[in-house]
């Protein structure tokens, strides 16, 4: 799609030379990636992410993303290195370090000393001729051959070519690992995702007084007025030893009226469905919704191994809890 407007024109031209940047490193991607991927993943200390400059903001990124996905990591600046934080790094570590020249002048001053702990090093570097390169364990090609800056001077296109190759190594790291959504929301539980993947049934259900439960032989009408005490759209149909053996909902409510039932007379055994969907207290909450939207009910009772009434939930529940 043709535009007269220059800003677009160039917007464009940016993008199309960060993503040519990305698509080539997919054809780079080789041995050395594998065995970087092997370094991070038997590292028994910590994968210290470092670079100057732009390239310290994408190893911030980069360290951040390698943390949260199950690979112990943090950035260490050169810069602070160099002046007593070099202390940071240990035998069991891992250092990924960033520099599309290779020469950086912090950066080379704080790799004697990794050298001499011994410490595998991984190079994210445009030149593998490089002074980093020679010192690195492995290198990891990230060369673009322009930047998208039309004057060829600020990190654009390289900039975005590091930072996939670190998202290339966090994923297949993750991946190798066998890292669960489960495990991704114990690094995320002040988010949604942490909230839906970590929050169980019975830390969200109503119990005690505030259950709905009647027996089979009470009257319908009790029954209605049960329902609405609780306000849960539901009320159990419990046997002598509280274990749940039917609901009735707002549903069974229309069925009954279509019937001309007599409130007085009918019981609440005639009328309730039974076998309904139930939680358990240890269900994830988000099983609860699944269940649900997949049967579409706006309530479950919850019960143990027994069968036994324990809880009751509704949609308002999972919606306050910001399950749903």
């Amino acid at each position: 799609m043709q535009s007269s407007d220059p800003m677009i024109a160039r917007g464009r031209r940016v993008l199309a030379t960060e993503a040519a940047a990305v698509a080539a490193l997919e054809h780079r991607l080789g041995a050395e990636f594998a065995e970087a991927c092997r370094l991070l993943l038997a590292c028994e200390g910590r994968v210290v992410v470092t670079g100057m400059g732009k390239s310290g903001h994408v190893g911030s990124k980069i360290a951040a993303t390698l943390a949260s996905t199950g690979t112990p990591s943090f950035f260490l600046h050169p810069a602070e290195a160099v002046h007593g934080d070099i202390g940071m790094i240990t035998a069991p570590d891992v250092v990924l370090a960033i520099s599309n020249s290779g020469e950086t002048d912090e950066l080379l001053t704080i790799l004697p000393v990794i050298k001499r702990l011994d410490v595998p090093l991984v190079a994210l570097t445009g030149r593998a001729d490089s002074t980093l390169a020679r010192y690195a364990t492995v290198t990891l090609d990230v060369s673009v051959p322009a930047e998208a800056c039309p004057l060829n001077l600020a990190p654009t296109a390289s900039t975005t070519a590091t930072l996939a190759m670190g998202d290339a190594l966090a994923v297949a790291v993750l991946e190798a690992r066998g890292f669960t959504e489960e495990d991704f929301a114990r690094s995320h539980p002040g988010g949604a995702l942490g909230r839906r993947l970590l929050l169980h049934v019975e830390e969200v259900m109503r119990s005690g007084a505030d259950l709905p439960a009647v027996g089979p032989d009470t009257p319908l009408r009790d029954g209605l007025l049960e329902m609405s005490r609780k306000g849960l759209g539901m009320t159990t149909v419990v046997d002598a030893g509280r274990r749940v053996i039917g609901v009735f909902t707002d549903g069974d409510l229309r069925r009954a009226l279509d019937r001309q039932l007599d409130l007085r007379e009918t019981r609440m055994g005639e009328v309730m469905t039974s076998g309904g969907k139930v939680a358990r207290p240890r269900m994830l909450a988000a099983e609860a919704v699944h269940l649900m939207e997949t049967h579409r009910i706006t309530a479950l009772p919850v019960v143990d191994d027994d069968g036994v009434l324990v809880g009751a939930l509704n949609v308002h529940d999972l919606l306050r809890a910001g399950v749903m």
